[in-house]
């Protein structure tokens, strides 16, 4: 059945929680050891890890405390746009708009990301989606079969995720809250592993050179390129706040977000000093599959097919947790008049069922890129401009904290907002910063910004919508 009435209050404080945890830790730990160790020594790598923790505990610090304060924004970062221009005005509802526009489409980017990782996984058990036989040629796109096999199986698995989740979000959540618990469970096994296997001479010296482009890095170069690569592992901080709505307690929902944060601190930190404990700095630096060879040191070739399995479950529980946050996304968005409607129709399990079938859908043109190398060599650029766009919100986010300190808005005491005055121009900055080093060639800023203002085109037609309605 279609219709727009309210859900009901699903998800506790343990749900949230797995659902900030689930969609921070996903795919990039399983690569960032090596990632990191490219374009830093331990110290520099060690200084990123820390000062992107500290930038996004003050993000996670201003979606708690808008969270608690503006409750009756409970869609989500990007309505926080809307509210610093103005809910009534059409300067926020366009501010809004495009800040939602851009959060879903980085969504979607992202959760094709994790499907292309899920298959890589698979691929260790099953060999043949490695097979690099021609297929068949249309000019210079060529299909190679285990490319055709790949994008076959991503999408029976993008569908089966819609299936699961259309039948409600809280078994959708509770699934996600297990597939995460399990996932944690696998962490500590690698960590032991890890304990087993250190050698801190692995990591001397602590300050190393590196190259990129033939250019030595200086120690802050090699924090810089380091925090652009760690912010990626943290976004999905803000989940809990995309879900307040259907929080059983708003209170809860800046307890799971700060909690899911310092869980995956710990989980990011701990794995990533034992590996660089556990392997040469040169052996990891070559390694394709860090953690897998970190399990295969200490328990014999089984190791590699430990991680890939590992390596599944923490994909299956991402995809959940990310899936079901973009549906979110322009249903929230619709209930708010920043969105069409039509993205407020809802299923008779209580799912955004608009939100859920378009997202799928765009997931599964993107999953194109699997059926051709050089598209998918491309894929990792559109991480990086995904990133780019989840930040437009947590700027509007940060902007509108100090906002509401400096007009008084929502705050009864002056230490309250001293205090949320200095987390929101902390988390501006920092934000501010993640913008500038992520986009520092100017193609790199064109293309992020064509790809966020691509919403622009689409508006004329969103605001004659809104109007009929």
């Amino acid at each position: 059945m279609n219709g727009t009435q309210e859900t009901g209050k699903t998800f506790g404080l343990w749900i949230l929680t797995a659902l900030v945890l689930g969609n921070m830790v996903g795919s990039g730990i399983f690569m960032l050891p090596r990632t990191l160790a490219e374009t830093a020594g331990p110290f520099g790598v060690i200084a990123a890890w820390l000062v992107t923790g500290a930038g996004v505990l003050a993000l996670a610090l201003t979606f708690g405390s808008l969270a608690l304060r503006k409750p009756e924004l409970n869609g989500g970062p990007q309505l926080y746009a809307q509210a610093l221009f103005g809910m009534k005005g059409e300067g926020g509802r366009f501010a809004g708009y495009l800040a939602s526009w851009g959060y879903w489409v980085a969504n979607w980017a992202g959760n094709v990301s994790l499907i292309i990782t899920f298959t890589s996984y698979l691929s260790v058990f099953f060999p043949m989606m490695n097979n690099g036989e021609t297929l068949f040629s249309v000019g210079a796109f060529t299909v190679k079969t285990g490319n055709a096999i790949t994008f076959c199986i991503s999408s029976l698995l993008l569908w089966l995720m819609y299936a699961l989740i259309s039948q409600g979000v809280e078994g959708a959540g509770r699934l996600n809250f297990w597939a995460t618990a399990a996932k944690v469970g696998g962490f500590v096994l690698l960590l032991i592993a890890g304990l087993a296997l250190f050698d801190a001479n692995h990591m001397l010296p602590l300050l190393q050179e590196r190259t990129v482009d033939g250019k030595s890095l200086s120690l802050g170069s090699q924090i810089n390129h380091g925090a652009i690569n760690t912010l990626w592992a943290f976004i999905g901080v803000e989940s809990a706040v995309v879900f307040s709505s259907r929080a059983r307690r708003k209170e809860d929902v800046k307890k799971a977000t700060m909690l899911g944060l310092f869980i995956a601190l710990v989980i990011y930190l701990g794995i990533t000093l034992l590996v660089m404990g556990a392997l040469p700095q040169d052996k990891l630096m070559a390694s394709a599959s860090p953690l897998a060879e970190v399990l295969g040191v200490f328990v014999g070739t089984a190791g590699e097919y430990v991680m890939a399995g590992l390596g599944l479950l923490a994909m299956i529980g991402s995809m959940l947790g990310w899936i079901l946050l973009s549906a979110e996304v322009p249903y929230q968005s619709g209930k708010m008049g920043l969105f069409p409607p039509v993205m407020k129709r809802v299923n008779g399990n209580g799912v955004p069922i608009t939100g859920l079938v378009l997202t799928c859908v765009m997931m599964q043109v993107l999953l194109v890129s699997l059926l051709s190398k050089t598209i998918g060599e491309g894929f990792d650029f559109i991480i990086l401009i995904a990133t780019l766009a989840f930040l437009i919100p947590y700027l509007f986010s940060s902007l509108f904290l100090v906002k509401m300190v400096l007009s008084g808005d929502g705050y009864s005491g002056r230490s309250d907002r001293l205090t949320d005055g200095i987390v929101g121009m902390l988390a501006f900055l920092y934000s501010l910063w993640m913008v500038k080093a992520g986009t520092a060639d100017m193609k790199t800023f064109l293309l992020g910004m064509a790809f966020i203002f691509s919403g622009v085109l689409f508006y004329p037609f969103v605001r004659k919508s809104l109007k009929r309605n």
